[in-house]
């Protein structure tokens, strides 16, 4: 039997949907790609990449704040 991650399926999907033409898109397929990118967000914060992506953002944002002072 075959599983599929489900956080890599939306990331697949994401990666899909963001590679069509911009003005291609509808409103509801723009809302649509934002929820489902949430959704994968939500999904990935608890893992450990997610963990490391948080510390990584969190130290680009202190250096932005102390640069800035």
């Amino acid at each position: 039997m075959l599983t599929i991650n489900v956080t890599l399926l939306l990331a697949v999907i994401v990666v899909w949907r963001l590679r069509r033409r911009t003005h291609a898109r509808s409103r509801f397929d723009e809302k649509l790609t934002v929820v489902i990118v949430l959704a994968l967000g939500v999904l990935i914060a608890p893992t450990p990449a997610g963990q490391g992506i948080l510390n990584i953002l969190g130290q680009l944002a202190s250096g932005v704040t102390q640069a800035g002072r």
